[in-house]
């Protein structure tokens, strides 16, 4: 009986990951997508969760800026029949930009090399929807989307000629929208594998309390977005006891990003 089931299961667990991990490395989303099919009992119920993203990405104008970000989140979802799932999250997020503030003339000096603002909060709304193929395998979709209410913003100041200017740098109005199609096994025990690709527009205003010269920011008031637009997650979706499920998940982007969440089930 084991050796069956490995016989059925390694493939289809090769090949997801395989089709996963092909997809270029391109732009990432925030938080986790999770498994495609509801983990909401079949009649109809709720689940809830709590999750964390370690987020990186770039974005560009003319330039490129590497953002990482740690994201905390909680999440209450409705599905139905095994098909059918919305939910809505809030969280906190900070981020780091690398770099932005280092200076490449001798003649300069900057008070910190790297923009770190601190936890900042968003929301997020999504849905999903399944079709079982048969009792193993089915075929999902989601859309997702995220705005941050606050501005990440951080002080810095430059000396040049003896002269120090102080300034304030923020990323403001940051939102993304996701869309994503994968497939996904179920495993022995309740377990589940999905993976798939996705498409992804991210976007933020930089604003710049002065002008700054002779370091690597070199614009003052600009939009920046994503510099790659598709990417690939792989995931598993585990049971634990009493209704609590675990949810590892990497999102294979511009930088990689991976997180987990903890769900339960009402």
């Amino acid at each position: 009986m084991k050796k069956k089931i490995l016989t059925i299961y390694f493939p289809v667990m090769l090949l997801m990951v395989v089709s996963a991990l092909a997809i270029p490395p391109r732009a990432d989303a925030s938080g986790l997508f999770g498994p495609l099919q509801t983990v909401s009992r079949e009649q109809g119920g709720l689940n809830t969760a709590v999750g964390y993203l370690y987020h990186e990405d770039t974005y560009e104008n003319g330039e490129s800026y590497r953002v990482k970000q740690n994201e905390i989140y909680s999440q209450a979802a409705y599905g139905a029949k095994n098909i059918w799932e919305i939910y809505g999250r809030v969280g906190v997020s900070n981020m780091k930009l690398s770099g932005i503030f280092a200076s490449s003339d001798h003649f300069v000096e900057t008070s910190k090399d790297d923009f770190e603002a601190d936890w900042e909060f968003f929301g997020a709304l999504g849905a999903k929807v399944f079709y079982p193929i048969n009792a193993v395998f089915g075929v999902g979709a989601f859309m997702q989307g995220t705005y941050y209410f606050t501005d990440f913003s951080d002080h810095a100041s430059i000396t040049s000629g003896g002269v120090p200017i102080k300034t304030e740098m923020k990323f403001e109005n940051l939102w993304d929208a996701d869309f994503g199609i994968g497939l996904q096994a179920q495993l022995p025990c309740g377990a589940k594998l999905y993976a798939g690709p996705y498409i992804y527009y991210s976007e933020a205003d930089m604003s710049l309390s002065s002008d700054w010269t002779g370091t690597e920011y070199t614009k003052k008031d600009h939009t920046v977005s994503n510099q790659s637009m598709a990417g690939g997650f792989l995931g598993a979706d585990i049971p634990l006891i009493r209704g609590f499920r675990l949810n590892v998940e990497g999102q294979f982007a511009d930088r990689f990003s991976a997180g987990l969440a903890v769900s339960y089930t009402y």
